[in-house]
């Protein structure tokens, strides 16, 4: 309710914060639209401070926020209100991120110390090249020296087999299980984030 000067009371916003979580609770998709109107810059002004970039923060609003919807059947609102639950989950999502970044950051000290790429070298995604970089790295030993060949240095199949005393077939063969393990493994950690 509001006062004649149109001013919302305490205690309805109060009652209207629980009726918008039993709608939440309850699965009524708008109420989390309503949420998102509510508290959703909230959510963003929080990731935006922590993360000093508005791509980052976006994506950190979208995440909690669907991460609240889908997880939603972990609401209890006689634990805490909607908000300050929306607030928990923005701040996992954001050391999330941090966490990402720092990942990035020690995959790319590693592929420079190790000569993978330079450091001036920018032509592809630096992130892309990193977590190829990784990948890589989890590849047994031959598969690893044929891939670089292949793949950072330009060889041919035949050119491989020349410089490393592997049968070509050999060489086909561990190019092709290399890259569909890399695709498996690659695709894994995209359905993952």
């Amino acid at each position: 309710m509001t006062d004649s000067d149109g001013t919302v009371r305490p205690d309805d916003e109060a009652d209207d914060t629980r009726l918008l979580e039993a709608r939440f609770v309850a699965g009524d998709e708008r109420a989390v639209a309503a949420a998102y109107a509510r508290w959703g810059a909230l959510v963003y002004t929080l990731a935006l401070r922590s993360l000093g970039d508005v791509g980052d923060a976006e994506d950190v609003t979208q995440k909690t926020f669907v991460a609240a919807w889908t997880g939603r059947d972990r609401f209890h609102p006689e634990r805490g209100p909607l908000p300050a639950w929306l607030v928990g989950i923005a701040r996992k999502k954001i050391a999330d991120t941090h966490e990402a970044r720092s990942h990035v950051r020690r995959l790319h000290e590693r592929a420079v110390a190790s000569g993978l790429f330079d450091a001036e070298s920018y032509d592809v995604d630096i992130a892309d090249r990193l977590m190829m970089a990784d990948e890589i790295a989890h590849l047994e030993p031959d598969a690893q020296r044929v891939i670089r060949l292949a793949f950072f240095d330009g060889l041919t199949h035949v050119q491989i087999a020349e410089r490393t005393a592997l049968p070509l077939g050999s060489v086909k063969s561990l190019i092709r299980r290399s890259l569909q393990r890399l695709r498996k493994r690659l695709e894994a950690s995209h359905v993952g984030q």
